[in-house]
């Protein structure tokens, strides 16, 4: 999908696909090497500016589970190379145009309604795959087609900014500047103190999810079980009382994915995460339709999570006080999977900020341009948050009587507003005004 205001600039080409920007001299580095950091560089990189990632861990591992991008995210990789990151993620994500999302009542399994999988182009599809094998393609394209530097093993000790410069210390005291840093390392960031003033302590949502991911051969063996993967890519839900359950058979039916989400108990301050016990999933859903405990009977029990859902009150801000540290992300606005747009928020967030270092004017603008991108972002950042928590309720707190009566009523929401929104053509439309309501308000 093209830019316009970009394409009049001569900044596309004919399919769309926007090329790199002359250099703007701007030193940025990411910290974080997760889907958020990822784009953040990539995009930055697309915009002339110069940019390294630093990243705690010592090397990438294929980890995790199911990961959803809409459309919005759509957008963003296929103007990566020309399609070509966009075709990759494609071939490794779940195809349900022709299986749709089958929505059943938790107690008799009933589908209630089918979600049909909308039609979208090539150029803005909707991705749903494995989280590590995703990322896998987006962290080789970073290092190894666009050569930005990613230095692996870096643990963060500590933020810091100055007049004309922002940077990091690393675990062993070497410090590192830059003319900006984008702290993409999630809610435990270092760097929302600096931002805040204050630390801020995660809070628990009251609920955690069981998620796991592994092969479908015991599914296969089960004649009650073995339709789901026969039929290749399949998605089907099953909604109760605070809680849902969906299920997912992927690559043509060879793999398999639940999430549970169910009201929490364990303690925050104990972990956010803890090895899932098959024995409790189903004493959960022991009143449920029998064919979700046989489906949770296929999963081994060390492939299974329980996954704290935390969230943090909503920042005031998401930049220092001196304009050159900016939050994104998780960093800024942890989101529930119900909404299913957390990491392409992040993406968005990526697109927006790289525009805006580079449409701001240089390096003395970099303070005004981080503001601007807050200014953009922050609205649309915060509507999206709240509908994780209405979809949950709709779903937790259905009425089955007027479902009945509206079996649309339950089907989860696809918004226009959201799916259709391109960041990267936002940003470049909206700059100017904000730039200047930014500068006024100075």
């Amino acid at each position: 999908m093209a830019n316009d205001a970009a394409t009049a600039n001569g900044t596309h080409g004919t399919n769309g696909t926007a090329a790199e920007k002359p250099k703007t001299g701007i030193r940025v580095i990411v910290v974080g090497a997760g889907f958020g950091g990822l784009a953040a560089a990539i995009e930055c990189h697309r915009q002339g500016h110069d940019v390294e990632i630093y990243e705690a861990f010592p090397e990438l591992k294929v980890l995790g589970d199911i990961i959803s991008f809409g459309p919005n995210a759509g957008r963003i990789f296929w103007r990566w190379s020309h399609g070509k990151i966009a075709r990759r993620m494609r071939e490794l994500s779940i195809d349900l145009r022709r299986y749709g999302f089958n929505i059943h009542k938790y107690d008799t399994g009933e589908i209630v309604v089918n979600q049909k999988t909308p039609e979208y182009s090539e150029e803005e599809a909707a991705y749903n795959g494995h989280r590590g094998e995703l990322h896998q393609v987006v962290f080789d394209y970073a290092r190894d087609e666009l050569r930005i530097p990613i230095h692996l093993n870096h643990r963060i000790e500590q933020y810091f900014e100055e007049d004309g410069a922002a940077g990091i210390v690393l675990h062993d005291g070497t410090r590192v500047s830059a003319d900006i840093v984008i702290a993409a390392d999630g809610v435990r960031s270092k760097a929302r103190e600096i931002v805040l003033g204050y630390e801020d302590k995660p809070k628990s949502s009251g609920y955690a999810v069981w998620r796991t991911w592994f092969p479908a051969t015991d599914m296969l063996a089960d004649p009650e079980t073995a339709h789901f993967c026969n039929n290749g890519d399949t998605f089907n839900g099953w909604i109760g009382p605070d809680m849902h359950f969906l299920f997912s058979t992927i690559k043509n039916g060879s793999d398999c994915c639940w999430v549970l989400t169910h009201p929490d108990v364990h303690d925050i301050k104990e972990s956010w995460s803890f090895p899932g016990k098959l024995s409790e999933v189903k004493e959960a859903v022991k009143d449920w339709d029998p064919m979700v405990t046989r489906i949770i009977s296929k999963t081994p029990e060390d492939r299974l999570v329980d996954w704290k859902l935390v969230y943090r009150d909503p920042l005031p801000t998401w930049v220092s006080p001196r304009g050159r540290i900016l939050l994104l992300g998780d960093s800024a606005h942890p989101f529930l999977p119900t909404s299913a747009q957390g990491a392409t928020q992040a993406l968005e967030d990526g697109v927006t900020i790289a525009v805006c270092l580079r449409r701001a004017g240089g390096k003395d603008r970099i303070p005004d341009a981080v503001r601007a991108h807050e200014r953009i972002r922050y609205d649309r950042v915060k509507r999206v948050q709240k509908t994780g928590e209405s979809t949950r309720d709709m779903w937790h707190k259905a009425d089955w009587d007027k479902v009945k009566q509206n079996p649309e009523s339950i089907k989860l929401p696809r918004e226009d507003w959201i799916f259709k929104h391109d960041a990267e053509k936002h940003a470049e439309e909206v700059f100017d005004q904000v730039l200047q309501e930014v500068t006024q308000a100075a």
